[in-house]
C-alpha cells in the first residue's frame, strides 16, 4: 500500500528526518525555513499538502526556543495549507523537566508547551522517552510515547556486554527506567545516591547494591553536562566495577559534557540520534529512525503501535 504522507523537518535535526523518510521509502518534503536578520523565523511549504497527513520532525533541543518556535510556525503553515492531519514528531521534548511546581511562583512550562502545540494546530504528538511520563496527560490530543530501550539493548547485546552485568540508576529519580532495563535484561539492579551541588556539579555519595567485579550499565534519560553519569562512574570504579557503560536516551551534550565523558571512567556512552548532539570521544550513537518511521507508518494507516514496545 502506497504511503500518501509528507515528512517535513525544521532546522533542528534534518539528518534524522532524512533517515526516517528513507526508511519509509520517501524523500523529505520541501520547505523553506530561515531566519530574518532580526531573528524572526520564516517558513514556506513548497509542496501541495492539501488533504495529506503531515509529519514534522523537530526535536526541541538547543537552541530550544528557536526550534520550538520553528515547529509552531511550521504547524501553522501546514494547517493553513489545508493539511488533513499534522503530527509533531518530537524525539526529544524540551522543557520536559519543568513538569511541576517544585518552588513557589514557578511555571509548569511543559504544560505551556503542550498548550502551544495544540493551539497551533497539532493533531497528534509522537515522542520518545519523556523525562516524566505524566506529561502525556498535559495534552488534550493523542500522544504516542515510544521508548529507546529496544535499540539501546540491541546494541548492548550485539556488543556482548550483557553477561555479568548490573544495571545502575545514577540517581533516585531514574529508578523506574533502570528497573525496566534490569527486568528486560534479567540482571541485578543497583542505585547511586547523589547530592546536586549546583546546576552543573553533582556529587555521588553512596551506592546501594553490589558491583564488584561486574560490568555496569548506567542508564538515564537525558545527559547534558554528564555530571551525574561521570560522578556515579567514579564511585562505581571505587566499589570495584569491572567495565562501565552508560546508556542515555537523549544525549544533549555540551562541550563540558563531552570533555567529562572523554576523561571519565565510562568506557562508552551509548545514546540515540534523537538530537544531533550525541557526538564526542567515547560516544556511540544508535539510530531511532526505524522505530520512529514504523510508528509514522502505523499512525498513517491507523494501525496499533503497541508492538513497537516489544524487546526481543
Amino acid at each position: 500500500m502506497q504511503l500518501d504522507l509528507k515528512i517535513f523537518s525544521g532546522s533542528a535535526h534534518p539528518e534524522l528526518a532524512d533517515e526516517i523518510a528513507a526508511y519509509l521509502g520517501l524523500r523529505r518534503s520541501d520547505a523553506t525555513v530561515k531566519q530574518f536578520p532580526d531573528g524572526e523565523t520564516f517558513v514556506k511549504i513548497n509542496e501541495n499538502i492539501r488533504k495529506r497527513d503531515i509529519f514534522i520532525v523537530q526535536p526541541t533541543c538547543p537552541p530550544t526556543n528557536q526550534n520550538l518556535m520553528e515547529l509552531l510556525i511550521m504547524v501553522d503553515a501546514a494547517k493553513r495549507a489545508s493539511a488533513e492531519s499534522i503530527t509533531a514528531v518530537i524525539p526529544f521534548f524540551g522543557y520536559a523537566r519543568q513538569d511541576r511546581k517544585d518552588q513557589p511562583r514557578v511555571p509548569i512550562t511543559a504544560k505551556l508547551v503542550a498548550n502551544l502545540l495544540t493551539a497551533a494546530g497539532v493533531s497528534r504528538v509522537l515522542t520518545m522517552d519523556l523525562h516524566a511520563g505524566q506529561i502525556q496527560g498535559f495534552f488534550d490530543i493523542p500522544v504516542d510515547h515510544l521508548y529507546a530501550m529496544s535499540v539501546l539493548i540491541k546494541y548492548l547485546r550485539d556488543k556482548g556486554v550483557c553477561e555479568n552485568l548490573v544495571v545502575v540508576s545514577p540517581d533516585v529519580g531514574g529508578m523506574k527506567m533502570a528497573y525496566a532495563y534490569s527486568k528486560t535484561l534479567g540482571v541485578p539492579l543497583a542505585i547511586v545516591a547523589k547530592n546536586r551541588v549546583s546546576a552543573t556539579e553533582v556529587e555521588a555519595i553512596s551506592l546501594i547494591g553490589e558491583v564488584e567485579g561486574k560490568n555496569v550499565l548506567l542508564v538515564d534519560d537525558i545527559s547534558e553536562t554528564a555530571g551525574t553519569l561521570t560522578s556515579a562512574a567514579k564511585l562505581l570504579q571505587k566499589y570495584g566495577a569491572k567495565r562501565i557503560f552508560a546508556g542515555v536516551s537523549h544525549a544533549v551534550l555540551n562541550e563540558q559534557g563531552r570533555q567529562r565523558i572523554a576523561e571519565s571512567d565510562i568506557e562508552e556512552l551509548i545514546s540515540t540520534n534523537s538530537t544531533p548532539f550525541a557526538v564526542g570521544k567515547k560516544v556511540k550513537t544508535v539510530s531511532v529512525a526505524e522505530i520512529l518511521g514504523e510508528a509514522i507508518r502505523r499512525i498513517h494507516f491507523g494501525e496499533s503501535v503497541t508492538s513497537l514496545f516489544d524487546i526481543s
